[in-house]
């Protein structure tokens, strides 16, 4: 395993991180096993949110490590809080605290490494969510703070009232969707792939000591699909065939060695059920491709060079 720094937390965090959205559509032995195997593989950094099965993935995250004491003692825990699926974004001082209450109820601990925001709320008063930082760190219940899908102006807007640094945004980014790095190649263009969608985020992030953690790192589009293996992208899949080729692995490994390969330290969030495709892609922390071949793997997904 790789491990980098989760911006200014002071934490030491495996490269690969387990998601847990999925942990619900398998057995308990299943869920056992792969929790098992992450931490065979040194991820010990495990990431969550309350609406994962409406906290129920949580819960069987607990049953499947067998929470203790002992246990939490090993581990870094991270959730997040902010939706109230299909109703609402709720960013309130109330909701916020209540969450976290909710969580660490699941969870079976006492305290997270870090919560995280999802997705920006668009009434959200800053001030709210610096009363409830303050007391979530005061009482000890939440150790650091992120948000998620946040783009720059956000972060600075929240990070204007809030005293916590925040360490983390979490964004989906994978070969195919790969507007953050896009629209920094293709600066003074007029093609699709200049247009800023995300304020820059990338380089806010990389400027700011922002830990950027990657979602859907084998998804085409929104949940659309795999791109690996998928007729739809037959240029990008043979490429990835020939580099797995050349360093006798696969081409799951060699899609995750491209998030890692980027100079921003990315921490890349795994949301699979399967120990063996777990396996697979911690793999890419052994591999650095080399320069040309990400920029080979970058065209192949569609993408161009100006």
């Amino acid at each position: 395993m790789k491990y980098i720094q989760l911006g200014k937390s002071g934490l030491t965090v495996p490269s690969v991180a387990l998601g847990c959205m999925r942990i619900r559509d398998v057995s308990a032995k299943e869920a056992e096993e792969l929790v098992a195997t992450a931490l065979e593989l040194g991820c010990n950094f495990f990431e969550h949110a309350d609406i994962y099965g409406q906290g129920t993935c949580e819960e069987a995250f607990a049953d499947a490590i067998h929470m203790s004491p002992s246990v939490r003692d090993k581990i870094l825990l991270q959730s997040k809080c902010g939706i109230v699926s299909g109703v609402m974004y709720d960013f309130s001082k109330e909701h916020i605290l209540s969450s976290v209450d909710g969580i660490l109820k699941r969870l079976r601990t006492d305290y997270l490494d870090v919560l995280v925001l999802h997705r920006p709320d668009a009434l959200m008063e800053p001030e709210e969510v610096a009363e409830a930082f303050n007391q979530l760190q005061q009482s000890g219940k939440v150790r650091n703070f992120g948000v998620s899908n946040h783009k720059s102006s956000q972060i600075r807007l929240l990070q204007k009232y809030i005293s916590q640094p925040l360490v983390t945004d979490q964004l989906q980014f994978s070969l195919p969707n790969s507007s953050m790095i896009q629209s920094g190649m293709e600066v003074n263009m007029t093609t699709a792939g200049a247009i800023d969608r995300d304020d820059s985020i990338l380089d806010f992030c990389r400027l700011n000591d922002i830990t950027i953690q990657t979602w859907s790192p084998f998804q085409y589009g929104f949940f659309e699909g795999v791109f690996i293996g998928s007729d739809k992208y037959p240029e990008l899949n043979h490429c990835l065939e020939e580099i797995a080729d050349k360093y006798h692995t696969t081409p799951t490994t060699i899609a995750a060695a491209w998030i890692l390969r980027h100079p921003a330290h990315m921490q890349l969030i795994a949301g699979t059920t399967k120990p063996s495709r777990f396996r697979e892609i911690c793999a890419a922390c052994d591999i650095t491709l080399t320069r040309e071949e990400w920029y080979r793997l970058y065209l192949a997904a569609g993408h161009i060079l100006p």
